[in-house]
């Protein structure tokens, strides 16, 4: 048996009963699993075994499980990865920069005949870099623009963050009762224009009906 290329990145799932491998893009870690391959000998071991269930007192019978066993990781082992080998392989390209074994779907550029890690692709990057600009660029335009206009600093509690203030309890807005221990919420005072007589709201500095300043 020759030895074996395309074995980097694996993931062996065979068992006494039959073979499977698994081989991963070495980028993005996708891949496929080959086609299981039932083991004749592992069926043997599993006979084997059976029988030494029964006939405990037999030893023989049971070194002789374990002998099939250790047969797995043989020629048959081997000619199993193989096919598995050759079965699995085409699904992927070698970048020749790299050496990396990568999925066409994803990770590989065609139009440079490598890798995206070696080559990438310049309208993904573009389009990357066209994203994370704009998102720079919203971020400056909210730190230069007032995000607290018509916030009263000097307010003690606001309806979202309002409290009990005899256990503390979170109040929901416009609560009339709190919630943890059944307490009347007192009322908010409320303002009114000097001028027309509209309702003023908390930290308004100009009335909403005529304009008239607080």
């Amino acid at each position: 048996m020759t030895a074996q290329p395309f074995t980097r990145n694996h993931t062996d799932h065979s068992n006494d009963t039959g073979y499977q491998f698994e081989f991963h893009c070495d980028k993005c870690g996708n891949g496929y699993r080959s086609t299981w391959q039932a083991s004749t000998l592992g069926m043997a071991a599993g006979v084997l075994r059976a029988a030494s269930s029964l006939f405990s007192g037999l030893s023989s019978v049971g070194s002789g499980a374990s002998q099939v066993k250790d047969l797995l990781r043989g020629p048959a082992y081997d000619s199993a990865f193989k096919e598995a080998i050759e079965e699995i392989r085409p699904k992927f390209h070698q970048c020749s920069r790299c050496g990396k074994w990568v999925c066409p779907e994803v990770c590989w550029n065609a139009e440079r005949g490598m890798c995206e890690e070696c080559a990438p692709n310049l309208q993904e990057a573009a389009a990357s870099a066209q994203a994370h600009a704009a998102v720079e660029q919203v971020n400056e335009r909210a730190r230069k623009s007032d995000q607290t206009e018509g916030l009263d600093m000097t307010a003690k509690q606001s309806a979202a963050g309002a409290t009990c203030s005899k256990c503390q309890a979170a109040l929901p807005p416009n609560a009339k009762f709190c919630v943890g221990c059944g307490t009347k919420v007192a009322a908010a005072a409320k303002s009114f224009c000097a001028d027309c007589g509209a309702e003023r709201a908390a930290g308004a500095k100009f009335c909403a009906e005529c304009g008239k300043p607080a």
